[in-house]
C-alpha cells in the first residue's frame, strides 16, 4: 500500500509555516535546526534559531568563538551538549569542507555530533537528496497506518529506515515531501495521545484504525526520568549561574544553586567531563574558553 500520494497531498495544503521551510534557507540554518529540534519543542527553538543564525549565519562565524560562547547562547533549550556539538561540526565544517556544509551522507555523519538522523535531514530537507528520514513522528505514522499498532516500540536504526524506504515515492520531489508530510502528519494530527483521525488523510486506509484501536501490547522504549528534582536539573542551574557572568564562578557561589551536596557535586562533576564547565574549586568555574 502506498501512502504517500495522500500524505503528500495533504502536506501542501496543511504544512505549518516555519523558518526551515521556507525559501532559501541555508544548508547550516537546516542543520542547526535539526539539532536545535532534537527533544525540544518547535515553539521554544524558532526564536533561539533566529538569534542564533543572526550572531553566527555560517559556520566559520561560530567556529571563530570560543565553544563556551555556544553553551552561552544555547541558554535554556535544554541538553547542552547539543551546543558543543554544534560548535565541534561548524569547526569541522570549515577546517575540512571550506566552511560549506557538506551534501554526502557518509561525510555529514563524519562531523561530530551527527547521527543518522540529522545527516539524512539535511540532505533532504537542504539539499533535495533522496534519503528515508525517520524520527518519532515518523515512527508512530508507520506503526499505526501500516503495522496497525499503536505505538511503534524501540527504535531500531536498521528497520525503521527500511520501512520508510520502502514507501518513499521514487523521485527526490516526492520523497522530499513525503519524508516532511510523514513527519508533520505526526507531529499535529498522528500524535501519540490524542490523535485527531477524523482529519487524518490516511483514516479511510489506517491499519490501526481498522482494527478498532487495539492497545500497544510489544514491547517500549525506556521511559526519561522526570526533570523536575534530577540531576538534569542541578546541571540547568549550574549552567544558568555560569551563563550569567563574565568572570570564573567560585565554588561557595555554586554551593548556593541547590540545597543537596551530594547531587550538585553530581551534577558538576558530570559538565566537566562533558567539558560543558572548566575550572576547579580554587580557581572557580566557567564555561569552556
Amino acid at each position: 500500500m502506498s501512502i504517500a500520494p495522500a500524505v503528500n497531498e495533504w502536506f501542501v495544503a496543511n504544512q505549518r509555516d516555519l523558518p526551515w521551510r521556507r525559501a532559501g534557507f541555508s544548508a547550516w540554518g537546516t542543520l542547526v535546526s535539526e539539532i536545535m529540534l532534537q527533544q525540544t519543542p518547535v515553539v521554544r527553538v524558532i526564536p533561539r534559531l533566529e538569534e542564533w543564525l543572526r550572531r553566527w549565519p555560517d559556520p566559520a562565524s561560530l567556529s571563530a568563538v570560543p565553544s563556551g560562547e555556544a553553551v552561552r547562547a544555547w541558554n535554556r533549550l535544554g541538553y547542552p551538549r547539543r551546543a558543543l556539538y554544534l560548535h565541534a561540526a561548524a569547526v569541522a565544517i570549515t577546517e575540512r569542507h571550506g566552511g560549506i556544509v557538506p551534501r554526502d551522507v557518509s561525510e555529514l555523519l563524519a562531523l561530530p555530533g551527527i547521527g543518522d538522523y540529522t545527516a539524512r535531514a539535511v540532505a533532504v530537507f537542504a539539499f533535495g537528496d533522496r534519503h528515508p528520514v525517520v524520527d518519532t513522528n515518523v515512527r508512530r505514522v508507520i506503526a499505526r497506518a501500516i503495522d496497525g499498532n499503536a505505538d511503534a516500540g524501540p527504535p531500531s536504526t536498521k528497520r525503521d529506515l527500511a520501512a520508510m524506504e520502502a514507501l518513499l515515492p521514487a523521485d527526490d520531489e516526492g520523497a522530499r515531501t513525503f519524508n516532511a508530510g510523514a513527519m508533520e502528519l505526526g507531529a499535529i494530527v498522528c500524535t501519540a495521545r490524542a490523535p485527531r483521525c477524523d482529519e487524518c488523510p490516511l483514516a479511510a486506509v489506517c491499519a490501526w484504525r481498522a482494527a478498532g484501536y487495539p492497545d500497544y501490547e510489544g514491547p517500549r522504549k525506556q521511559v526519561q526520568k522526570k526533570f523536575e528534582g534530577s540531576d538534569r536539573q542541578v546541571r540547568g542551574l549550574i549552567l544558568a549561574e555560569l551563563r550569567a557572568s563574565d568572570v570564573p564562578v567560585r565554588a561557595t557561589e555554586i554551593d548556593t544553586v541547590w540545597a543537596d551536596d551530594a547531587q550538585r557535586s553530581r551534577a558538576l562533576a558530570g559538565l566537566l567531563a562533558d567539558g560543558l564547565v572548566v575550572g576547579s574549586p580554587a580557581h572557580g568555574y566557567e564555561l569552556p574558553q
